[in-house]
C-alpha cells in the first residue's frame, strides 16, 4: 500500500464517539432562535464545518437571517461548553488500540477538527488521550485561517512533522468535507468512516478511497 507517514484523523465522529451531541445542540440553538430545523438537516448541511460557518451556511440554506449567526454561534457555544461537562465521552470502538499501534509503526497521527482549541482539548482531557502517547499534535479551526474543506490544516500538519508530500498523508473523517479537505490537500488516500455524522450515500458523492465501518479498519490497508 502507499507509503503513509502521516495520519490526519477528525475527532467527532470518527475518532470520538460523542453520540452527536455537536449536532444535536446546533440543532437546538438554531431553533431557538425561532426557527424549524430538523437534526437530519443539520447533519447533512454542517457536518465537519467550522461551527460559525456551518450556522451561517445553514440560515443562509433555509432562507433565514444570516445576520444572526453569531448570536446562535454564542449560544450554542455555551451550551456545548455545559453539555460537554456532564457527556460521557468514549472513543469509538476499536479507536485507542489503533492509534497505539500505528503511532509504534512511526507514523505520526495528528487530530484535527473543526472545533475550538477550547472544546477539543476538553474531549482529550475526558478521554484521557495524551499528546505523544495517542497523537501527535491536535490542530484546531483556531490554529488556520481558511477552515475545511480547505487544506489548511493539513498543510500544517505536514509542515510540522516536515512532510511535504501529500501522498505521504492519509486523511479519515465522517463528513464530506473531510474528504474534500483531504482531496484539496492532495492526500494520497482518503477514507470516509459510517461512525458519526453522514450515511454511505452521502458520503460517495465526495468519492472517498475507502468507506469503512470505523477507523481501526484502516490497520487493514496500511
Amino acid at each position: 500500500m502507499k507509503n503513509i507517514e502521516l495520519l490526519v484523523l477528525d475527532m467527532a465522529g470518527t475518532t470520538i464517539d460523542e453520540d452527536n451531541v455537536v449536532y444535536k445542540t446546533l440543532t437546538r440553538a438554531v431553533n431557538e432562535y425561532g426557527y424549524a430545523v430538523s437534526l437530519e438537516k443539520v447533519l447533512s448541511s454542517c457536518a465537519g464545518m467550522e461551527k460559525l460557518e456551518a450556522i451561517t451556511h445553514l440560515l443562509k440554506e433555509i432562507n433565514g437571517n444570516e445576520d444572526d449567526a453569531p448570536a446562535i454561534f454564542e449560544n450554542f457555544s455555551d451550551q456545548l461548553k455545559a453539555s460537554y461537562k456532564d457527556l460521557e465521552i468514549k472513543p469509538i470502538n476499536g479507536t485507542e488500540n489503533f492509534l497505539l499501534s500505528v503511532r509504534s509503526q512511526h507514523k505520526k497521527i495528528v487530530l484535527n477538527t473543526g472545533y475550538t482549541s477550547e472544546i477539543a482539548h476538553q474531549l482529550l482531557d475526558k478521554l484521557n488521550w495524551k499528546e505523544n502517547i495517542h497523537y501527535d499534535a491536535l490542530i484546531t479551526a483556531d490554529d488556520v485561517s481558511e477552515s475545511r474543506p480547505s487544506p489548511e490544516m493539513i498543510l500544517l500538519a505536514m509542515k510540522k512533522f516536515n512532510i511535504s508530500e501529500a501522498h505521504k498523508v492519509l486523511k479519515a473523517g465522517d463528513s464530506v468535507i473531510d474528504i474534500e479537505e483531504g482531496k484539496n490537500a492532495g492526500c494520497g488516500l482518503t477514507i470516509a468512516v459510517l461512525s458519526g455524522a453522514q450515511n454511505k450515500e452521502e458520503l460517495q458523492k465526495a468519492a472517498p478511497d475507502y468507506i469503512l465501518n470505523t477507523i481501526s479498519e484502516v490497520e487493514g490497508i496500511l
